[in-house]
């Protein structure tokens, strides 16, 4: 098995080779120049799909009066306004590509009390709608009760309008092959207050008048039935399903929405319009949750338990199946092995779901929605000025489980709406927490001496199959695992294949580890990386800057392949433990963090799978 130190020996090599044209990548702050990777077919483009400005009636309402040019210029890496006064900005570099989702339900509604060339401007309802202190609950309630009535001022000449600034804003900011802008929306079907949400993106600039809304209807069938209409007029598009883990269950069913069974037909219309998820955002990871995979150790991460828009959060989610990704796959697997298709063959992709205009990508520049201070979001308590006061009888806030959201990765051609939107109806994409970690994943009959080779990803592409592919062979296939750190975040600790399978009827899963920082290796029996030492420290977040590693770099093979087990496999690449966002305000008020919060965690990424499909 090669280590990290043969790792870093070949990526030495690469950087010797610049007659062949490899990428170098300056990394670290003693100014040492590290190789990251060769040339390859494509290059990971970093972004966002997933982002709400004022045009959103839940953003408007939190007092956000920020336009989809201005979530572009931030994207971009220009300075912004928060609500609250602040200054938003990223800190790392500028995105390669955002797409503006506003809510298509009451889409512009509030926004065009602010336009005076907006229909109905100054309509006396809409100004008298919202008044202060209103529950967001108790506002969507009216606001539903308003639309059965219909009144002028939230008809289609509103939305319509809203969308067209949406797509003039989306034609202004797109630069193909520098920056891209998607033009998109997010449908928003909540039956019950359980999300069935997705966002939708467009291919190009041949988009539909007006976007179909849950005011349309609630079943996510009757949007694939519009998507496909609209692929026969010649505008692609696709739907990303997000926030599966507050669904109740219902993200991932074994029925149809309207509780019917399961067919080939039903499955190809949904892998058709929907083939990757939204597996990590602001409201919680979706990969998998601890009582659904009690023998994952990382299952327990940025995990929210209650639903959100409500005022009582004692009333949890009580129902995790059918509402994580992980488990998604699995029922998949079922599905193909009773009943010869897959209707959740899915890929993987990050997002905010900010309602600011921009995301908060980095714990230590975390920034939330309302007052936008420590005491609002939990992680200070409201006397923390007295030296006498303390955590005891605080009451920790559902948003204080909230994480900073994550990135979408692409593996592209170029920087265009094409090559990217194609890359995700391929599922060649991965998912971050936020960090800007670099993941290849390749499968299939992979050369031994792949990873010692000059070119290996030119080999991988030409034998293998990447992330997203599905593998017709009889043999083993050997997978090959590339992570790079993002140089202003966090060394990495581990690399890990995740693989599920069936087995008599009933899908089971495992967590390998595949390469091991520091020289270490994974112990044979228990399939885990020894604990490199990385450790944080809690009066100043400052981290072990002696562990981790740059790259991880390996081949690897399933030691349990049966020939004829359909199964997939997905990597996860975790970093080095570091401070989570509440820890970071805590420390700056000098106060000990929440202690009903972790105090830590580990950033990671995820690839989208391979599917092993057996020959016969």
């Amino acid at each position: 098995m090669r280590t990290e130190r043969s790792a870093q020996r070949t990526t030495q090599h690469f950087t010797r080779q610049l007659s062949l044209g490899i990428c170098l990548i300056t990394a670290m702050a003693s100014g040492s120049l590290l190789a990251n990777a060769e040339p390859t077919p494509r290059s990971a483009y970093f972004g966002d799909t997933h982002i709400h400005t004022m045009y959103s009636f839940d953003a408007f309402m939190g007092n956000v009066r920020t336009t989809p040019d201005d979530a572009y210029r931030y994207a971009k890496g220009e300075a912004i306004p928060h609500p609250s006064g602040a200054t938003l900005r990223i800190n790392a570099q500028p995105l390669d590509f955002l797409m503006v989702s506003d809510h298509a339900k009451f889409l512009g509604v509030f926004s065009a009390q602010l336009d005076p060339d907006a229909p109905h401007y100054g309509h006396p309802d809409a100004q008298s709608l919202v008044p202060d202190g209103t529950p967001l609950d108790s506002i969507v309630r009216r606001l539903n009760a308003l639309a059965e009535d219909s009144p002028e001022f939230m008809g289609p000449d509103v939305s319509k309008y809203a969308w067209q600034r949406i797509i003039e804003a989306a034609e202004r900011h797109n630069d193909p092959g520098t920056f891209t802008a998607f033009i998109g929306y997010e449908y928003t079907p909540t039956p019950g207050n359980r999300h069935l949400h997705r966002n939708v993106v467009f291919r190009g600039s041949d988009v539909p008048s007006i976007p179909f809304s849950s005011t349309d209807s609630l079943d996510p069938e009757d949007l694939w039935n519009w998507l496909d209409a609209l692929r026969s007029e010649g505008i692609e598009g696709l739907a990303i399903p997000h926030n599966m883990n507050q669904s109740d269950g219902l993200a991932f069913q074994e029925t149809t929405f309207q509780g019917e069974p399961i067919d080939q037909q039903y499955a190809e219309k949904r892998m058709r319009n929907e083939p990757i998820a939204e597996i990590s955002q602001q409201k919680g990871t979706s990969e998998t949750h601890p009582l659904l995979s009690p023998n994952d150790e990382w299952a327990d991460f940025q995990i929210v338990q209650y639903f959100l828009n409500r005022t009582d959060s004692t009333n949890p989610i009580s129902v995790f199946k059918g509402g994580y990704y992980r488990d998604a796959l699995n029922t998949g697997l079922e599905f193909q092995s009773r009943s010869g298709f897959n209707p959740y063959q899915l890929g993987v992709i990050g997002a905010s779901d900010s309602h600011l205009s921009g995301g908060p990508f980095d714990e230590d520049n975390y920034f939330s929605g309302g007052p936008n201070t420590a005491v609002s979001r939990g992680s200070a308590y409201p006397d923390h000025a007295n030296p006498n006061a303390s955590w005891e009888d605080f009451w920790t806030p559902q948003q204080a489980t909230h994480g900073t959201g994550g990135l979408a990765g692409v593996w592209a051609d170029e920087n265009t709406r094409e090559s990217l939107y194609d890359a995700m109806r391929r599922r060649e994409t991965f998912a971050t927490s936020g960090p800007r970690i670099r993941v290849h994943f390749f499968g299939g009959p992979l050369p031994a001496d792949i990873t010692d080779q000059a070119a290996p990803m030119k080999t991988a592409y030409a034998t293998g199959v990447p992330m997203g592919g599905v593998l017709d062979q009889s043999q083993s296939p050997r997978f090959m695992v590339w992570a790079s750190r993002d140089p202003n975040a966090g060394w990495l600790q581990r690399a890990q294949v995740v693989k599920g399978w069936v087995e008599n009827g009933e899908a089971k899963e495992a967590i390998f580890d595949v390469v091991c920082s520091d020289g270490l290796v994974p112990d044979k029996s228990t399939h885990r990386c020894p604990d490199n030492g990385a450790k944080v420290n809690l009066s100043d977040c400052s981290v072990s800057r002696n562990k981790g590693a740059v790259t991880l770099l390996d081949t690897w093979q399933d030691p349990d392949f049966e020939p004829n087990q359909q199964a997939y496999y997905y990597a996860r690449v975790l970093e080095n433990p570091s401070c989570r966002w509440s820890t970071w305000d805590a420390i700056r008020l000098g106060i000990t963090p929440n202690p009903d919060l972790p105090a830590t965690h580990q950033e990671r990424a995820w690839s989208s799978p391979i599917w092993y499909q057996p020959k016969s």
